[in-house]
């Protein structure tokens, strides 16, 4: 890496902000031998053109001997980060590559096959005479031999070991504030019918229910199941040719062999930092969920072999030592980039229009409240757009519901979980002042200017403790990190709608558990946010009236969207249809990653449960949430991210 590069590398005609400064500052922790550089730049600071910078100083083939690493990655958790990248001119030498699920065949006939189902993925030697037009393979050879390959982090820690995608001289890591917790939740491993193709042929143990402790019993069950999944898998590829179906199954069965042989490798390894949890809720023969804490060992392999130098941008690592303790990095050895933030405080103004608490055990009390304050501030902006952010989709379904009961579902949206790219589209692409009631929207989403002025946060957005991960921290005491990773969420939230120095926009606090989380997290509050929290004021609101609220829109008040729907205006067939995926012969973005194997569909990764158990004692603590059942994977801080 040539750090005297970044700065010419910068892809923009011009800097904003603090853009200049901070690619000197990079330039200078670089420059001083550190191999990784955190770069905490506010949200709208412009991080990708930063990490373009950064990955464009990677070592040229030119420059190289054979045996030295050469170009960069750029990485990202989130799906949609991926998509913006793809769709950004300034960023068109970043070379995207998704996983084989994400693209579909185009022999005769195949067209609606994703390619890990296509006739050369479950024909034994099928020679494809269109491979080198095939549209996986041509993404996939055009960023294995350019300067900077671009991919979801999914993909980039499968691509572990690989022979097209080995290790490069510059690894970029956008939104990188989630690894430990993205490492975590990929590298659980998830037992149940949905997701073990020979589910029925184990007999599944209440792995509670012995002498020699939960997580020894996990492990010589594993080792049992690992021999008859080998067994199913070689039996498979002895057919030959393969149905889709039969594919899917193959590929499921070698990924679950990988996950029990890596569990058993390091479970057994004594000089390994990873604690295991294991959940059994339903116990004899019900599903096991094996869940690692602090993967040091799995993320070295899968992320800090793959490079020579690494950048890793957020806007919300709050605390240097731990961020660096829970992804394995020595904090003395690594430095830490401030980028100021260039947008005038009084553009991004905090509301205290708190109702109470909204707690599980006080929900019942104070959602009617919140339900009737959203009207009450649809009716101060009836001309423009609003977010709400629900934490949960049980929240978000009794919000509409009460909205519905009001008569304003007219100015309303909201999605589930399987249409909501669909209806996120849809509602940007509206020209009525409508309400997108939200759930895991905190983070990746770009609603610059008219798109959203003003938004709302209902819960305190706690992780769930229910997952006896969060339980086994906190049993452990480790109580800062459990109030910084909700921080982290409300920070990231706040910077979804002011993108720009001229842009301006306003979040409303209906949770006063947020005021406590304010106070407890002080310590790891950036001191831009500090700023935005000490302006903080109660506004006067409207009264509580629903032809107010739906005073812009030009639309009768209707049936609600149940599950985002559009009624009214400015909806059309087009956009309900919307989607990301940026290529005719893609079926959407990401990383082929399943946990499924009927046919391909993904089983569900982030359960929590009640029953739970730990090399630590690991019982629940005492929590002010304790999270929504309803969506399995609500509470996870990356959730947009699953089912790739």
């Amino acid at each position: 890496m040539d750090p005297d590069r970044i700065g010419s590398e910068f892809p923009a005609p011009s800097f904003r902000g603090a853009q200049e400064r901070a690619l000197s500052d990079i330039t200078d922790a670089f420059a001083a031998g550190n191999r990784v550089v955190l770069v905490r730049a506010p949200t709208g600071s412009g991080k990708s053109l930063l990490a373009r910078a950064i990955a464009g100083a990677g070592r040229s083939v030119e420059e190289a001997s054979p045996s030295e690493a050469t170009g960069a990655y750029y990485t990202t958790p989130q799906v949609s980060q991926l998509d913006d990248v793809a769709e950004d001119g300034l960023l068109d030498d970043l070379n995207v590559i998704r996983g084989k699920s994400n693209y579909t065949c185009i022999l005769p006939g195949e067209e609606e096959t994703p390619v890990n189902r296509a006739p050369c993925a479950r024909q034994r030697g099928y020679d494809c005479s269109v491979k080198h037009r095939c549209p996986y393979y041509s993404d996939r050879a055009i960023a294995s031999n350019r300067p900077i390959a671009a991919m979801t982090l999914a993909y980039f820690m499968q691509t572990a070991g690989s022979d097209v995608f080995r290790k490069r001289d510059v690894v970029v890591v956008d939104e990188a504030h989630g690894l430990a917790e993205w490492a975590e939740m990929y590298a659980t491993i998830e037992l149940s019918p949905e997701t073990v193709p020979v589910w029925d042929d184990v007999g599944v143990p209440d792995v509670h229910n012995d002498e020699v402790g939960p997580l020894e019993r996990t492990a010589r069950f594993a080792k049992a199941l690992l021999g008859v999944c080998s067994d199913e898998k070689d039996e498979l590829l002895r057919q030959g040719d393969l149905t889709p179906e039969e594919a899917a199954r193959r590929d499921r069965l070698q990924e679950l062999i990988s996950e029990l042989k890596w569990f058993l490798e390091d479970y057994r390894d004594t000089q390994s930092a990873t604690t295991w949890v294991v959940d059994q809720p339903d116990g004899e023969g019900g599903a096991v969920t094996i869940k690692p804490l602090d993967p040091e060992k799995y993320l070295k392999h899968t992320v800090w072999d793959r490079g020579n130098r690494f950048a890793l941008l957020s806007a919300t690592i709050l605390s240097k030592e731990s961020f660096c303790r829970g992804v394995g990095l020595d904090p003395d050895e690594v430095a830490l980039v401030d980028v100021e933030h260039t947008f005038p405080v009084e553009n991004r103004p905090l509301y205290d229009v708190t109702q109470g608490k909204m707690t599980y055990e006080h929900r019942d009390e104070t959602l009617p409240k919140v339900a009737r304050l959203c009207l009450r501030l649809m009716a101060r902006h009836p001309d423009e757009k609003g977010l709400i952010h629900a934490h949960s989709y049980a929240i978000a379904r009794q919000l509409a519901e009460r909205f519905d009961r009001f008569g304003v579902a007219a100015r309303v949206r909201r999605h589930d979980s399987d249409d909501r790219d669909a209806q996120l589209e849809a509602w940007k692409a509206s020209d009525d002042p409508e309400v997108f009631v939200s759930v895991k929207m905190e983070e990746a989403l770009d609603l610059h200017g008219d798109l959203c002025r003003w938004q709302v946060l209902c819960k305190a957005p706690y992780l769930n403790t229910g997952d006896s991960r969060v339980a086994a921290r906190l049993e452990d005491g480790q109580w800062p990190w459990y109030h910084r990773a909700a921080l982290r969420t409300v920070i990231q939230a706040c910077g979804r709608v002011v993108r720009a120095p001229d842009d301006h926009g306003a979040t409303y606090l209906a949770d006063s558990s947020l005021l406590d989380l304010f106070e407890r997290a002080e310590a790891d509050t950036p001191p831009w946010f500090r700023d935005q929290i000490d302006r903080m004021s109660t506004p006067d609101l409207p009264e509580f009236d629903p032809d107010a609220a739906m005073a812009g829109m030009d639309a009768d008040p209707g049936p609600s969207s149940g599950a985002g729907h559009g009624v009214g205006r400015g909806r059309s067939s087009a956009a309900d249809g919307a989607n990301r995926s940026g290529g005719s012969n893609r079926t959407g973005g990401g990383s082929s990653t399943s946990k499924g194997f009927s046919g391909g569909s993904g089983g569900s990764r982030g359960s929590a449960s009640s029953r739970s158990e730990s090399t630590r004692s690991s019982g629940p603590t005492g929590d002010d949430d304790g999270g929504d059942g309803d969506d399995p994977m609500a509470d996870h801080p990356l959730s947009d991210v699953w089912g790739e």
